[in-house]
């Protein structure tokens, strides 16, 4: 049998149609497979990308936790003192009133020496 360019091939027309839709059906499947890849591809590297910015999320809220945990000490701390210095006012307070009674009683009692006629 010679093969060229001019030679004929007689096919029955319903072998010829099967051949062109295997071929097409072939196209389309190997489209579809490498949509599917290529979505999947994609899909991992979002996730990817997603799994890193939420890493880095997290280390930004481990960072926040520990800023406010320090700032609820200090606020702990200076509500403490506010109660020792509130203390401290009360008993300043008490200590005015002393000092001014222990002068009335002192001017009471110059009065009285006075009063007598000796001197100091």
């Amino acid at each position: 049998m010679k093969i060229s360019d001019s030679t004929a091939i007689s096919m029955p027309m319903r072998n010829l149609l099967a051949i062109l839709a295997a071929v097409a059906f072939g196209i389309f499947a190997y489209t579809e497979i490498t949509a599917r890849l290529v979505s999947l591809e994609t899909s991992r590297q979002l996730m990817e990308q997603d799994l890193i910015s939420k890493s880095d999320q997290k280390i930004v809220d481990q960072e926040q936790y520990l800023l406010l945990e320090h700032l609820s000490s200090a606020q702990e701390d200076m509500a403490t003192k506010m109660q020792e210095m509130k203390n401290n006012t009360v008993n300043l307070d008490r200590a005015v009133k002393d000092i001014e009674f222990l002068r009335d009683q002192v001017e009471k009692l110059k009065d009285k020496v006075r009063a007598n006629g000796s001197t100091p």
